[in-house]
């Protein structure tokens, strides 16, 4: 007997199998930083060069995203999230046998940003079409797969590399994200009309029965509104300021005599703390509004970037780590405000579109970072510009005002 039958609202399914999706695929991608050093110990990369294949990677998810939005507006996410999980599955697997930075340009930076891109944007804008009054908690819990899958993961990458080196871990992490997109994916339906229902649960559908908010802006006339290009600059802000964190605070760590064992369990926490706060941050957009949520996250990283300037001890980065972990995932926000500000009708690709502000930011900002350590073998004045665009991402969401389409 069918979920449906058994009066289960197949919503929660959705939310479980993007949820699952979430802690592999974007999960592991938060695990490039272990790889990262042992890709400087083996190669002798600087941090610039090897910082580049992962802001490249961001690049090729900016762009791929912006269409898989699309593509999931059309055609919905099941193909679309099988695809991804071979592309990125074959990225994994390719990068196992790299020798040369170009190489690593080439498995990661497009494969598995190719792959990667059909995630987060067809994932949310589903979640947003399938529910209406509790939008910001299901998409917190969809994206607190992510903080889970940032717990394992990168325990399980730092095992496997220790054991059996890094090109066994890649090879195992391409096999298992493959494997688990592909039979997840078959449980992903666009929108609650295809299956007879709308949103949360209710089974009483005619096609003149969208939900509230399904008129909306189209993607022509959202870009024709200021509050949209505000948007996008405080999701670039902040993607700069949380991407280059998360690739050099391992060896960040490692070079303030942290081990490199207690420098991982840095991300370690960072995943754990952000379940609670992907969750937290959901729930309060559904209570005081996206904005007034957004406001309160950025907030907390800018406090946390602050501690993380003057730690040098492990309590001191383990605390750092529990703070920037649950405002970490900010992006929780974006699916809710852009529904909330311009409407479903054009969601995924407005969703894709502002998050290509989040990725282009932390596309540039790993990199810049790197080369001002390359320059003053520092990681000083870097922390500073990467706490000065936190704060310009905050006055931005202050001027933010809430509008209806």
């Amino acid at each position: 007997m069918s979920p449906e039958k058994k009066g289960i609202f197949y919503g929660y399914i959705i939310v479980i199998a993007a949820f699952v999706i979430m802690a592999i695929g974007m999960g592991g991608s938060n695990t490039y930083g272990v790889f990262f050093a042992a890709w400087l110990k083996e190669f002798g990369w600087t941090r610039a060069m090897a910082s580049g294949p992962f802001s490249f990677s961001l690049i090729v998810v900016a762009v791929l995203g912006l269409v898989a939005g699309r593509l999931n507006d059309r055609f919905g996410p099941r193909l679309l999230l099988t695809i991804s999980g071979v592309i990125v599955g074959v990225g994994y697997i390719a990068m196992a046998s790299i020798a040369e930075i170009w190489q690593l340009y080439l498995a990661y930076g497009i494969l598995v940003g190719a792959g990667l891109s059909g995630i987060f944007t067809p994932l949310l804008s589903t979640i947003a079409r399938w529910f209406s009054q509790r939008r910001g908690v299901m998409s917190g819990i969809v994206l607190a797969g992510m903080g889970v899958g940032t717990i394992f993961m990168p325990l399980l990458a730092g095992g496997l590399i220790a054991g059996w080196g890094w090109r066994t871990a890649s090879t195992v992490f391409g096999i298992v994200t493959a494997v688990v997109f592909v039979v997840a994916a078959q449980f992903l339906r666009r929108d609650p009309q295809s299956m007879g229902r709308l949103t949360n649960g209710n089974t009483k559908i005619t096609e003149q029965s969208p939900t509230h908010e399904a008129g909306g802006l189209s993607f022509r006339e959202a870009l024709r509104t200021r509050r949209l290009w505000m948007l996008w600059a405080v999701f670039f802000c902040m993607g700069f300021a949380i991407f280059s964190v998360l690739v050099h605070i391992v060896v960040h760590a490692e070079g303030q005599g942290v081990s490199s064992a207690g420098a991982t369990v840095i991300l370690t926490i960072i995943g754990g703390v952000n379940v609670a706060g992907r969750l937290a941050l959901g729930s309060a957009s559904d209570r005081i509004g996206s904005r007034a949520a957004l406001i309160v996250a950025i907030s907390i990283i800018i406090l946390s970037l602050v501690w993380l300037q003057l730690a040098t001890t492990l309590w001191m980065f383990y605390l750092f780590a529990a703070i920037y972990g649950f405002a970490f995932g900010i992006s929780v926000l974006e699916s809710p405000i852009v529904a909330e500000l311009f409407g479903l009708r054009a969601h995924g690709a407005l969703l894709g579109f502002v998050d290509t502000g989040m990725v282009l930011g932390g596309t540039v900002g790993p990199v810049i970072v790197g080369l001002i350590y390359d320059m003053t073998h520092s990681y000083q004045a870097g922390f500073i510009l990467v706490t000065i665009f936190a704060i310009a991402g905050l006055v931005l969401a202050w001027l933010l005002k809430r509008h209806r389409p």
